[in-house]
C-alpha cells in the first residue's frame, strides 16, 4: 500500500502492485482509508474521569489499580479485551503481560466473535490452529465452495481473483451455500439457499455420500488419519432425502452438489461467519474438514478447507496467543510442556496454567463483580458483543475500566475511568498476518498526533510500574518481533506449526525492509518456507495423524431457527399477520441474521468518517422479503421497529428479493454516534458454541412492526446538525459536511421556528406547502449553500445522491437555489443517482446512461465510467443493470437507494 499526501493535507491511498495477496487492488474501505485519518474526534491526551492528565499520572493509576486488585482479589479479578485491529507486536506484549506476569488467562479478543469456531475445529482435527491453504488455491481449484461467506462484499479482492480465474477456465465451478441471496450468490454457478444453520447437516451427508459412492481416499485415510469409522457412523441416516428435509433443498439439489464435490479433483471449501457464528459452529467446521480428510483433498494445489478470517490481524493475534484458550506461539495454555517452555522463555513468575474467560463469559464476570478491573484496546464491545446493553451496563458498574483507543467518543470509551490515546492506522509500525499466513509490515507514514502512543508502549510502561522492567524493556516493535520469532522456534523441533526461527535474529534494518512472506514448517522440523501445510500428510496431533471428529446427533448441526410458516399467495391482499401489538400494528416473529455491508467496517469508528463510504448505505436498515412486507403493511423506505422484550431498534425497511419469508438481515455496524437506536446486537442473545465460545450472531428471533413515525426529514449541512428532540435520526458524513435522516411522531406546532435548528440564517430560502404538508428551507452564505432541510408528512422525495453534493457547488443565480428546494437537479445539472461504485464514485444514472449508449458488458461499462475497476464488488450490480435492459431513475427516497435500484 502506498500513500500520497496532497498540498492540502489530504491523502490518496493506492495498492502495492508487488504485494502477493492483492497485487495492488484494494477494497472500497482500503481505498478510502485516507479519508479516515483526520484529527476530528481523536483522543489526543490521557484522561482520568474525563479530566486531562499526563501519561505518567495515568499509567501510575492503571498499574497501581491492577496491582492492588490482583493483591486483594487474585489475578482472575482482572482482564484484557483486545482487537484484530491491533498489530502482532501489540498483541504479543498484552498476552505476555497478563498470562506470564499478572497470572491470569482472562484475555480475549473480538476474534472470538468471528474465528473462534475455526480455531477450535482446526485444533480438534489437525492438533493445531493451522490454515493449510493459500489464496492461489482459490484460483487453482476446479470447484470453489463458499459456505456462509459473502466474499464479493467482505473479501472483494479475493473474489476478483476467483472471478478472473473463472473467466480463464470455463469449467471452473463456484457454489455458494447461504440462506441469503448475497452478491456472491449472484455470481455463483450454483446457489444452495439452505435453511439457517443447516450447513453442518449438508456436509455430514456429503461424508456419507462420498463413502457410499467409493469417492473416499482409502489409502490417505489409512496412512494419515484416525477415527474415520466413528465419524462415518455418526452420519447414519444422512441420506439425501434426510439432508433435503433439514436443509430446505430439493433432493436433486443435494445429489447434484454431492456428485460435483465428489467427482471434482481439486476442491476448495471456503467458509466464514455463516459457519463460525453459530451454537454448533465448531461441529460445522469439523463436518467440512472431515470431508476433505476423507477424500485426501488437503495440502495439495487447488484443494483444502479454507477459513477466511474476518479482521486485518485476526491471524496475527492467534499466532501470539491473543485468545483466552491459547498460550503463545501456537502453544496450548493447558499443556504442561508448553507451560514450561513459556515460563522459562519469558522468565515468567506467575504463568497462567488454565483457560481464561472467553468474551461472553468475561463480560458476564464483569457484570457480576468477579472482574473488577478490565483494559479494553482498539475495539467497541458495547456495539459488537451480543446483548450489547448488558455489556454496557456491566462496564458502567465495573470498579475500573481502561480503554485505549484513537477516538474520544465511542460507545465503549464512554464507560472508561481512564482513557488512553492510541496510535491510529497511519501512525502504527509493526506487522500483521492475513488468512493465508502471510506476514506483512505495516509502516507508519504520519507522526503521532498529540500525546498518542503505541499500544505496546502503554502496556510496557504499566508492566515496568508493576515491577517487571527487565521483561518489558522493548525500545522498538522490532525488539518485540524478534522475541516473538524466537519463542516460536524455542524447543520446537517440528512439534508446532508456527516457526519463525529464520527471523529471530533479524536486524532493525532488515525488519524495516521486511517483504511479505508466508510462514510454514513441515512436521519433520524443516524450516523451508512452504506454501501449503500437510502436503506430507503429517499433522500436529500426538500420533501425527489428522483426527476425524464424530459429530452426533446429526440434529446438533442445525441450531433451532424461529421462522414464520411459509405462506404461498398470488394475491396482493394483506396476509393475516402473526399478531397485533398494543399500538395496533401487525407484528411478526422473524429470524434475525446480522452481518456486514460492503462499504463499512465493524462499528464504524473509522469508516464512518468517510463520506464516500456513506454513499452506499448512509442509514441503518432492515432487509425483508416482499411477503413479510405485505403482512406488515409496510412500504419500501418506511421505518420499522425490531424488538425483544423492552429492547428495540428502529431501522429503515429495504424490501428485497434476496430475503426469504420469515427471515430478515440487519448490518451490525451502526452505533450510538451515528444513529438513534440501531445497535442490533442489543437484540442478539449470548448463546455460544460449547467448544469455541463463539456467539451465535446469525440466528436469533425478534418481532418486527411499524415504527409509527409519520413525519420524515432530510438535512444536508456544513455543520453537524442538531439531533435534539428527534424521535429517530441517522447521521452520516457528506462531502464538505453532514447528512441527516430523521423522523418524528408528531408535527411541531411552529414548523418555521422549529426548522431554525437546521437552517438558522436571517434570510433563508424556503418553500412551504401546507396542504401537502411539505416544508423546505435552505440557507446560503454568498454563493455557498450552508444547509438545506426537507420535512414532510410521509417520506421526503429528494435525490439524496445529488443533494449531498450540493455543499461542493456554487449558487450564483436564484434559479439554481430553487432547484435546491425542489430536491432534484434542474435542466443540464448532473444527478449521479444512487452510488453503485464507491471506489470510483459512480452512480446509477451514470451507469444506465452508459448502458443506453451501447455498452452491454461489465468491462465496457467500466472502460466508459471506471465503475467496477477498483475493488470490483459492484460488478455484479452493473451486470444486473445490463440484464434488466431498462433505465431506472432512482425514485426511492431513502439512503439505501443503491441497493433498491439493483435488487
Amino acid at each position: 500500500m502506498s500513500v500520497e499526501q496532497s498540498p492540502d493535507g489530504s491523502l490518496t491511498v493506492s495498492g502495492d502492485e508487488n504485494h502477493p495477496a492483492n497485487f495492488g487492488r484494494l477494497c472500497s474501505k482500503g481505498s478510502a482509508l485516507g479519508e479516515t485519518v483526520d484529527l476530528e474526534g481523536r483522543l489526543l491526551q490521557p484522561l482520568i474521569n474525563d479530566k486531562a492528565t499526563d501519561w505518567s499520572t495515568a499509567l501510575d493509576l492503571v498499574a497501581n489499580t491492577f496491582a492492588q486488585t490482583i493483591e486483594q482479589h487474585g489475578p482472575d479479578s482482572v482482564a484484557f479485551y483486545l482487537s484484530g485491529q491491533l498489530l502482532t507486536e501489540d498483541y504479543y506484549v498484552a498476552n505476555k503481560l497478563i498470562k506470564g506476569f499478572m497470572g491470569t488467562a482472562n484475555i480475549d479478543t473480538n476474534s472470538r466473535l468471528c474465528m473462534a469456531s475455526s480455531v477450535a475445529g482446526h485444533k480438534r482435527a489437525f492438533g493445531s490452529d493451522t490454515v493449510p491453504n493459500t489464496y492461489e488455491d482459490l484460483e487453482k481449484a476446479d470447484l470453489v465452495v463458499l459456505v456462509g461467506s459473502n466474499l464479493t462484499w467482505c473479501h472483494p479482492v479475493i473474489a476478483q481473483r476467483i472471478e478472473a480465474a473463472h473467466a480463464e477456465n470455463a469449467s471452473k465451478h463456484l457454489v455458494v451455500i447461504d440462506p441469503k441471496k448475497t452478491r456472491t450468490a449472484d455470481v455463483a454457478d450454483t446457489h444452495l439457499a439452505i435453511e439457517p444453520d443447516s450447513d453442518g447437516v449438508l456436509f455430514q451427508g456429503l461424508l456419507r455420500w462420498l463413502h457410499q459412492h467409493e469417492l473416499v481416499d482409502e489409502a490417505y485415510i489409512q496412512q494419515h488419519t484416525e477415527g474415520f469409522e466413528k465419524s462415518l457412523s455418526a452420519t447414519e441416516g444422512c441420506a439425501p432425502e434426510y439432508v433435503a428435509e433439514h436443509t430446505g433443498l430439493t433432493v436433486d439439489e443435494v445429489i447434484a452438489f454431492y456428485t460435483l464435490w465428489g467427482r471434482t479433483e481439486r476442491v476448495v471449501t471456503g467458509y466464514s461467519q455463516g459457519v463460525n457464528q453459530s451454537t454448533c459452529g465448531t461441529d460445522k467446521v469439523n463436518a467440512i474438514l472431515n470431508c476433505h480428510l476423507a477424500s485426501g483433498r488437503i495440502g495439495t494445489e487447488g484443494s483444502g478447507p479454507f477459513s477466511l478470517t474476518g479482521q486485518p490481524n485476526a491471524m496475527g493475534g492467534r499466532e501470539v496467543g491473543g485468545l483466552a484458550n491459547m498460550l503463545a506461539a501456537h502453544m496450548d495454555i493447558d499443556n504442561p510442556d508448553h507451560q514450561e517452555i513459556a515460563r522459562f522463555f519469558w522468565n515468567a513468575p506467575n504463568l497462567a496454567t488454565s483457560v481464561g474467560l472467553k468474551a461472553v463469559d468475561m463480560f458476564d464476570a464483569v457484570k457480576h463483580g468477579k472482574i473488577k478491573a478490565i483494559w479494553i484496546m482498539a475495539t467497541n464491545p458495547v456495539v459488537s458483543m451480543p446483548e450489547a446493553n448488558k455489556v454496557r451496563d456491566a462496564l458502567e458498574t465495573c470498579d475500573f475500566v481502561v480503554v485505549s483507543d484513537v477516538l474520544a467518543n465511542t460507545d465503549t470509551i464512554a464507560t472508561a475511568t481512564v482513557k488512553l490515546p492510541s496510535l491510529g492506522w497511519a501512525e502504527k509500525d509493526g506487522t500483521v498476518t492475513n488468512s493465508e499466513r502471510r506476514i506483512s509490515r505495516q509502516r507508519r507514514f504520519l507522526p503521532a498526533p498529540g500525546d498518542a502512543k503505541a499500544d505496546w508502549w502503554q502496556m510496557c510502561e504499566v508492566a515496568k510500574r508493576m515491577g517487571w522492567s527487565e521483561n518489558f524493556s522493548y525500545s522498538t516493535p522490532a525488539d518485540i518481533f524478534r522475541e516473538h520469532a524466537s519463542l516460536t522456534a524455542f524447543e520446537n523441533e517440528g512439534h508446532r506449526d508456527l516457526n519463525l526461527e529464520e527471523l529471530a535474529e533479524i536486524s532493525n534494518e532488515e525488519y524495516d525492509a521486511l517483504v511479505p512472506f508466508q510462514w510454514g514448517c513441515d512436521a519433520d522440523g524443516s524450516t523451508e518456507n512452504n506454501q501449503r501445510f500437510f502436503a506430507d500428510g503429517k499433522f500436529y496431533t500426538p500420533s501425527g495423524k489428522a483426527r476425524f471428529i464424530p459429530i452426533k446427533p446429526v440434529e446438533s448441526l442445525k441450531a433451532v431457527t424461529h421462522t414464520q410458516p411459509k405462506v404461498k399467495t398470488n394475491s396482493a391482499k394483506p396476509i393475516r399477520a402473526l399478531s397485533t401489538n398494543p399500538d395496533g400494528n401487525h407484528e411478526l416473529l422473524v429470524s434475525l441474521n446480522t452481518g456486514r455491508v460492503r462499504d463499512q467496517w465493524h462499528t464504524m469508528t473509522r469508516t464512518g468518517k468517510s463520506a464516500r463510504l456513506a454513499d452506499h448505505y448512509a442509514e441503518p436498515y432492515c432487509e425483508i422479503s416482499h411477503v413479510d412486507a405485505v403482512q406488515l403493511g409496510v412500504q419500501d423506505a418506511e421505518l420499522i421497529k425490531l424488538s425483544i422484550a423492552d429492547t428495540s431498534v428502529v431501522l429503515r425497511v429495504l424490501i428485497s428479493n434476496e430475503q426469504t419469508q420469515g427471515h430478515i438481515f440487519v448490518p451490525f455496524h451502526w452505533n450510538d454516534q451515528w444513529a438513534s437506536a440501531a445497535r442490533i446486537n442489543t437484540l442478539v442473545a449470548s448463546d455460544v458454541d460449547p467448544f469455541s465460545g463463539q456467539p451465535a450472531l446469525k440466528s436469533g428471533r425478534v418481532t418486527i412492526s411499524r415504527a409509527n413515525l409519520p413525519y420524515h426529514g432530510f438535512v444536508v449541512s456544513r455543520k453537524k446538525p442538531s439531533i435534539d428532540g428527534l424521535d429517530y435520526w441517522a447521521l452520516a458524513k457528506a462531502r464538505e459536511g453532514w447528512r441527516l435522516e430523521f423522523a418524528l411522531k408528531q408535527r411541531p406546532d411552529d414548523i418555521d421556528m422549529w426548522m431554525n435548528q437546521f437552517t438558522s440564517g436571517a434570510e433563508p430560502t424556503h418553500a412551504y406547502d401546507f396542504q401537502r404538508q411539505s416544508w423546505r428551507r435552505a440557507e446560503f452564505k454568498q454563493d455557498q449553500l450552508q444547509s438545506v432541510a426537507y420535512f414532510a408528512k410521509g417520506l421526503v422525495s429528494v435525490s439524496r445522491s445529488w443533494a449531498t453534493q450540493l455543499l461542493t457547488e456554487t449558487f450564483d443565480r436564484p434559479c439554481t437555489r430553487y432547484n435546491v428546494l425542489a430536491g432534484f437537479p434542474g435542466a443540464g445539472a448532473v444527478d449521479k443517482g444512487a452510488i453503485i461504485c464507491a471506489c470510483m464514485n459512480v452512480g446509477l444514472n451514470e451507469l444506465t446512461a452508459s448502458i443506453q449508449a451501447g455498452n452491454q458488458n461489465v468491462n465496457a461499462v467500466g472502460d466508459d465510467t471506471s465503475a467496477g475497476t477498483g475493488c470490483g464488488s459492484c460488478r455484479i450490480d452493473i451486470r444486473k443493470l445490463i440484464d434488466a435492459h431498462e433505465v431506472k431513475r432512482a425514485p426511492t427516497p431513502v439512503l439505501a437507494e443503491a441497493a433498491v435500484a439493483v435488487s
